[in-house]
């Protein structure tokens, strides 16, 4: 149970360390593949992708889902997701690419690989690569080199074979110039709004109400509702029961070195000045030369605290540029290379990173510690003893829900072993009353439960549960007089849009009969707003964000200054009148004109590249087997 426990332990601080690597590690999750574990995939131009290589691809599929989604994955978000076929066309396309490296004679070389994992952070100390802890990662992730090397190297030759595919791909100044007039040019409107609560005098006879009712009635439909009988065994209730060894501390102990590492801290305080990462010229120079000055000011004997609460104009600035105790990845590069190379006391030259000039105060130097075993021991014991808790309370449960295989109830298995059973009260999919952690799981596991079966042992965060359905409401109809005030609320809804939207149409009619608005809108007791300028994906002043509204404004001009109809949004219709377009500044493209060039760039060699991939694909004579077509 030790070694079970261990390996829990690990789990999450290796996941988090393998974030930052470039090459996806595979998984496992915890859902079954229903095809053969042998056996072959498909033929792409005669070669073989295995069944097993499409087992590994759709378990590491799995696991980027779950990671986003977690316990609230289950198999029909699975197949909305189309993971399996996700999983076939992957295999292909890394079979379609890697045939055509070998075609265009691209290789990797075993130099090309050293560096690239070298690079690796996640394989470094202290910014060097470090063979030892290489080794232990992989290890811990179930990979040897070979394996590993493997797949970074086709990771390399893919991005070899992009470069050569895309690397003749442009970006014209007249195309970039075309995407930023399209995304800053903008428009100024007049417009009137019709909200349907501004129809106060909106009445309903009960003939109404009761149409309306026959038309909608599926809509009043109860929610379905279920009684559960349940089990709950916590793992705080079993801790009494773990005693924890000296000789598991220690074991414990020299198995996680990394745990127990303490990194290099620095205390410091600083002064910044804000300039524009790609501020150049006379404003990068005035600030520069303001920098300097404060320096000289510092370097004088004035007290830097009072001087950064003066002149800083960082967040810190209140507590005179205090950073507190900090570990180097958490500042930015030139900041922390800077920090980390000062002594206690020591003030820096300026320092220009992406959020301007800084000038440094270190006041302490905390030294890279390791945790003693005497000072870990009580968080090490409670760790083991909150898992072996953990394991203790699962075996509880387990052994409960094996007595239940005969068909005896929850409730007796219950009291022949001397627990406490709960009962719930009715409860929709929205979950129970009770104090239960995860009651959205609580509810789904319940209502996909049958009536008279035991669950399976689950995990809602705050112990394992063992669940039997003891009552059930199925969804019905009411009737009318049970939601009458409810069907008569939304029926006076229905007739005030009704209403807004027929006058709101009556006016655009007016306006394109040639009606001025100012004249037409009075009518209507409505009054005249204007939004100012405003760009294609901004909130709208006065409206807010309104895509279809956004949408028809910029098809406005001066010659068609009306929209063909009109615009509901989330407060009512709206009527919409073109008054000015202003395009961009050429200045303002010239700024930001290399930015959007790369952007752009990006694009179309995603796109170029998917395009060659496609063709590359109807060329090929690809066989998936039967078992994996639906996939």
């Amino acid at each position: 149970m030790l070694s079970l426990m261990r390996k829990h332990a690990g789990s999450w601080m290796i996941k988090i360390l393998l974030g930052g690597i470039a090459i996806t590690f595979v998984t496992w999750g915890g859902y079954q593949v229903t095809s053969q574990r042998s056996g072959r995939m498909a033929t792409v131009n005669g070669e073989t992708i295995t069944a097993e290589e499409y087992r590994l691809t759709y378990k590491r599929l799995i696991e980027q889902v779950q990671q986003r989604f977690g316990n609230n994955l289950n198999e029909e978000m699975i197949q909305n997701l189309q993971l399996p076929k996700q999983a076939v066309d992957q295999l292909i396309d890394q079979m379609l690419m890697r045939q055509a490296a070998s075609d265009l004679e691209i290789r990797v070389s075993d130099e090309d690989l050293s560096r690239s994992i070298r690079s690796i952070g996640a394989f470094q100390t202290a910014g060097i690569f470090d063979p030892r802890r290489y080794q232990t990662i992989l290890e811990r992730n179930n990979l040897n080199p070979e394996s590993f090397e493997l797949s970074q190297r086709d990771s390399l030759l893919t991005e070899k074979l992009n470069i050569l595919i895309t690397g003749s791909v442009k970006v014209s100044d007249d195309e970039a110039s075309a995407f930023f007039n399209w995304n800053n040019v903008t428009v100024d409107l007049e417009f009137v709004l019709f909200e349907p609560d501004s129809y106060p005098d909106i009445s309903v006879t009960a003939e109404e109400i009761q149409q309306f009712f026959e038309r909608r009635k599926d809509s009043y439909k109860t929610e379905p509702e279920l009684k559960v009988r349940y089990l709950k065994f916590e793992d705080q209730s079993y801790l009494a029961r773990v005693d924890i060894s000296d000789d598991e501390i220690s074991e414990y102990y020299d198995e996680h070195p990394d745990e127990f590492q303490n990194p290099k801290t620095v205390e410091a305080r600083h002064i910044l000045l804000k300039v524009g990462q790609d501020a150049a010229g006379e404003e990068a120079a005035k600030v520069q030369e303001k920098i300097e000055n404060i320096l000289q000011k510092v370097r004088g004997g004035q007290d830097f605290a009072e001087l950064a609460k003066q002149y800083s104009e960082g967040p810190s600035k209140d507590k005179g540029g205090y950073l507190g105790s900090f570990r180097r990845e958490s500042m930015v590069k030139p900041f922390a290379d800077k920090a980390f190379s000062m002594e206690a006391g020591e003030i820096s030259d300026p320092v220009r990173t992406r959020f301007g000039w800084h000038i440094i105060k270190v006041e302490k130097v905390n030294a890279a510690t390791v945790t003693a075993l005497a000072d870990a021991k009580d968080k090490i014991r409670k760790k083991l003893a909150d898992g072996y808790a953990k394991q203790l309370a699962y075996d509880a449960a387990e052994s409960i829900f094996d007595a239940t295989f005969e068909g005896d109830k929850l409730e007796i298995v219950a009291a022949d072993n001397q627990l406490t059973s709960y009962t719930t009260d009715f409860f929709t999919r929205q979950g129970p009353t009770q104090a239960i952690q995860n009651k959205a799981a609580f509810a789904k596991t319940a209502f996909e439960l049958p009536e008279g079966e035991i669950s399976e042992i689950e995990d809602f965060g705050d112990g394992y549960y063992l669940m039997e359905i003891i009552g059930k409401h199925a969804a019905k109809i009411p009737e009318l007089s049970a939601v009458e005030k409810t069907v008569s609320a939304d029926l006076i809804k229905e007739k005030k849009s009704e209403k807004a939207k027929t006058d709101a149409e009556a006016l655009l009619s007016a306006l394109k009969d040639g009606a001025a608005l100012a004249a037409a809108s009075k009518e209507f007791d409505l009054k005249i707003q204007s939004t100012g300028f405003f760009k294609r994906n901004d909130s709208i002043p006065n409206i807010g964000f309104e895509r279809d509204l956004s949408r028809a404004a910029f098809e406005l001009s001066e010659q068609k200054s009306l929209p063909p109809e009109i615009i509901k949004g989330r407060k009512g219709y709206y009527i919409i009148q073109f008054r000015q377009r202003q395009a961009p500044s050429l200045a303002d493209f010239e700024k930001e004109k290399e930015d959007i060039k790369n952007q752009l760039l990006q694009q179309k060699r995603f796109k170029a590249f998917q395009a060659w991939l496609d063709q590359r694909k109807k060329s090929s004579e690809i066989v998936i087997e039967e078992s994996f077509q639906n996939s």
